[in-house]
């Protein structure tokens, strides 16, 4: 890791929630971990939350070649987690077409992910919510644990008990740009329509935010189901 020395602001309870929770998951040991950094809020957030830990970071950041300008992003994610000390490599991953781009996109990234030990993820309460909704709807109740392997990749997920919102916060207070992904838009991806259409009218059916208790009962599945698999 680099020498320099970031400034970290004074005043800034969003991006202090996140370093609490990253805390919490990967120890306040110093060491060595890799983080997946797409150049987004919540990855973005919890790069400088490791780096604010103090530990030895080295940011992955994946050009899946879908979307024109994408190595552009790549790299410049990249730069921001130089500029805040730690370091950081651009792979290029070759996305299959046997499946849905979605699926097939992971599957490149974590298999690029595999090679670095522990790598520390960025997936928040929300996505957590959404992977049981998904799940549900093929059938099969499902949740993330804060440790899992995945395609190879030892996977840490720091940031499960965080909203989406505090990271947007947390890189506001950082005064830090945050690449949106286009793709993130495109209700022609499941998770996104849920995101956009489905959970916004749970929250006007049950009268308030539905996704802590759709994350509680991810964890929770993602806890059994592990249980049974020992």
């Amino acid at each position: 890791m680099t020498s320099k020395k970031p400034f970290w602001p004074r005043h800034s309870p969003h991006f202090l929630a996140c370093r609490v929770a990253a805390r919490a998951v990967v120890g306040d040991t110093p060491r060595a971990i890799a983080v997946g950094l797409s150049g987004g809020a919540d990855s973005l957030a919890l790069t400088a939350a490791l780096v604010a830990e103090g530990h030895d970071v080295t940011a992955l950041c994946i050009d899946h070649g879908l979307q024109e300008g994408s190595a552009d992003q790549a790299r410049r994610a990249a730069d921001q987690a130089r500029a805040w000390g730690a370091g950081a490599e651009v792979i290029q991953v070759d996305v299959g077409k046997q499946g849905s781009v979605e699926a097939e996109a992971r599957t490149a990234r974590y298999r690029a992910f595999a090679p670095w030990g522990e790598v520390a993820v960025a997936h928040t309460a929300d996505d957590q919510a959404e992977t049981l909704l998904l799940g549900a709807l093929r059938g099969k109740i499902s949740g993330m644990l804060e440790r899992a392997e995945v395609e190879g990749a030892r996977v840490v997920r720091p940031l499960l008990s965080v909203r989406r919102t505090q990271t947007e916060a947390a890189c506001a207070e950082l005064g830090v740009e945050v690449w949106h992904d286009p793709h993130n838009t495109d209700t022609a991806f499941r998770r996104v329509a849920l995101r956009r259409d489905i959970l916004p009218r749970l929250a006007d059916i049950v009268g308030g935010d539905p996704v802590p208790a759709l994350a509680q009962a991810a964890q929770d599945a993602a806890l059994d189901l592990s249980l049974i698999h020992i």
